[in-house]
């Protein structure tokens, strides 16, 4: 149960500093971050929860890093159900809460309220070919990243670095495309609230990050096989 709390939390953390980076923040009048800044903001909710609830849980915070894992020999097969749960609970939590907040000023709008979307919801105009491209091999080389930097002969202590800056780094490359996804619970937590549309499309971000976490356990687990010494 505490792992699961911790999953909770920290999908919350990733969705309320992510998100509500996209939200609260991009289009600020003079003072806006910008998509460099909503890059950077996930990057961090992630380093930053690595180093709070990555001894606790493992900081997963993404269906598709769970599944990720488990093909990669990393987790076990009964936990990854309750994990998702809880990762999507969070997600939806986190959403909740930056739903109450940037409604609070005078003519709020919904908008996409940073969900995910190809074709006409696509920040560049991208089609789903794209959307589907994109979102599965970002994950995969994500996955990739994860699997290496918390493998018992990687450098200890540095994993939640290397992992953060990877999801700047696909933040960087693909909000363009998708407004970025690599994790269904984060874009499952957006599309409830804006529905229509988004509702329509999430079916492309459950199913790309995953197939591309699959691809990236099977891969690195034929790459360097984690062995007990």
């Amino acid at each position: 149960m505490k792992k699961l709390v911790a999953e909770f939390i920290g999908t919350l953390w990733l969705v309320l500093g992510g998100c509500g980076s996209a939200v609260l923040a991009a289009g600020f009048p003079e003072l806006g971050i910008g998509f460099v800044g909503v890059a950077l903001a996930f990057g961090l909710t992630v380093v930053t929860m690595a180093y709070a609830i990555g001894h606790i849980s493992g900081c997963h915070l993404n269906p598709a890093v769970s599944v990720g894992l488990w093909m990669g020999g990393r987790f076990d097969k009964k936990d990854l159900l309750p994990y998702i749960v809880a990762q999507v609970l969070g997600g939806i939590a986190g959403a909740a809460i930056l739903y109450v907040i940037a409604s609070g000023v005078d003519g709020f709008e919904l908008g996409s309220f940073a969900a995910n979307g190809y074709g006409a919801h696509s920040p560049g105009g991208y089609n789903m070919l794209s959307a589907l491209v994109i979102e599965i091999v970002m994950t995969f080389m994500f996955l990739i990243v994860i699997l290496g930097a918390t493998h018992s002969k990687a450098p200890k202590y540095l994993g939640g670095l290397a992992i953060g800056l990877s999801l700047t780094l696909i933040h960087l490359i693909s909000i363009p495309v998708t407004n970025t996804s690599v994790n269904p619970a984060r874009s499952t937590s957006q599309a409830l609230f804006v529905g229509d549309w988004a509702l329509g499309q999430l079916w492309l971000f459950w199913v790309a990050p995953i197939v591309g976490a699959i691809l990236a356990g099977v891969v690195y687990k034929y790459l360097s096989p984690e062995t007990e010494e």
